[in-house]
């Protein structure tokens, strides 16, 4: 599978004095990362965006047949922080209720009492996020939004930080229900994970003989608290963001909306989650400032499941990527 995120050209050497300290979240990303490759062979982009994600507050849709290391990749990111973490198998028959919870009548007080769902965690992993129906997806717009629930009336808040890391098989599989419009929406990022190179197999067998059956996440240990990690998506708001990187960013996304290829464009939440997801990349770059590189290298995750092909264009097999790929082409890089 063709990875279009890796088609940006390489970022020169620059010479530059950051106004802001990255030094120490750049190191912890650097350990992210040592600590992920203890497991996961190859994927450097998939980690990368994990990480993108995560310091953007956003949420992350990972698509890709089964067994290329979605779900463990996700378990062992949660493992690298000091932090809770939950796991949600979605299957057809699963209700809102044992997502979000629900009231229960306590016989000693005789008071309903709500009783949280594993929704209500720092990182959650929904696996195969589109084994279930329409009504229980639903269920996930308000928190994934807004970051709080309501159930029978009461609001309750998520504590920070917050995370969704939603896997999914590609809708051709069987016994798969295609996620809303408005859901997909929600998520900062979609990952298409693809097969490993041949090389990359070979040591994806070698480091599961060396392990010895000893499960995958007993090897990575913790390197971020909830404190750092808050600290440093602070830090990633300061970055600077020029007046003609923002027009750059608007372009793109307004071109989707009268691209004679698709049927539906961004909305600005897209270019909203362009800004963010390029902060934080140019963040754990070590640059305080955000640069039209890392801005290609965020755009096809972010706008890959937000817009939508004409008929005509999908039964011809042009995909998502190849669109954006030419609507990049097509707008002047600032200078």
């Amino acid at each position: 599978m063709e990875n279009q995120e890796n088609t940006a050209p390489e970022e020169q050497n620059i010479n530059f004095e950051n106004r802001i300290d990255l030094s120490k979240l750049k190191t912890a990303v650097a350990q992210i990362k040592e600590q992920l490759s203890k497991i996961i062979i190859g994927q450097e982009n998939f980690m990368d965006l994990l990480l993108v994600a995560l310091l953007s507050d956003g949420h992350v849709l990972i698509e890709g047949v089964p067994g290329v290391a979605k779900t463990i990749t996700a378990r062992l990111l949660s493992k690298t922080i000091k932090t809770d973490f939950s796991r949600i198998q979605f299957t057809p028959d699963l209700m809102p209720s044992d997502i979000l919870g629900t009231s229960v009548l306590n016989m000693k007080t005789s008071e309903f009492e709500f009783k949280s769902g594993p929704i209500f965690s720092n990182l959650i992993l929904i696996d195969e996020i589109n084994r279930a129906p329409a009504k229980t997806q639903a269920a996930l717009f308000e928190v994934m939004e807004e970051r709080q629930a309501t159930v029978d009336g009461t609001t309750y808040k998520m504590a920070k930080p917050f995370m969704v890391l939603g896997t999914q098989n590609p809708i051709e599989q069987e016994g798969t229900y295609a996620l809303p419009e408005a859901q997909l929406d929600r998520f900062l990022f979609k990952i298409d994970v693809g097969y490993p190179s041949l090389e990359e197999e070979v040591m994806i067998i070698q480091t599961h003989h060396d392990r010895k059956g000893k499960l995958p996440q007993t090897f990575i240990e913790p390197v971020l608290t909830e404190n750092e990690l808050l600290d440093y998506k602070s830090k990633v708001q300061d970055i600077v963001v020029e007046e003609k990187v923002m027009k750059y960013i608007a372009e793109i996304i307004h071109k989707t909306r009268n691209h004679p290829h698709l049927y539906l464009g961004a909305s600005p939440r897209a270019s909203i989650a362009v800004l963010n997801s390029s902060k934080a990349f140019a963040a754990i770059n070590g640059r305080d400032f955000v640069i039209p590189q890392d801005i290609k290298k965020v755009l096809f995750p972010v706008l890959r499941h937000r817009i939508i092909l004409t008929p005509e264009r999908e039964m011809e097999g042009v995909t998502t990527d190849r669109v954006i790929d030419m609507i990049v082409q097509s707008v002047e890089v600032p200078r």
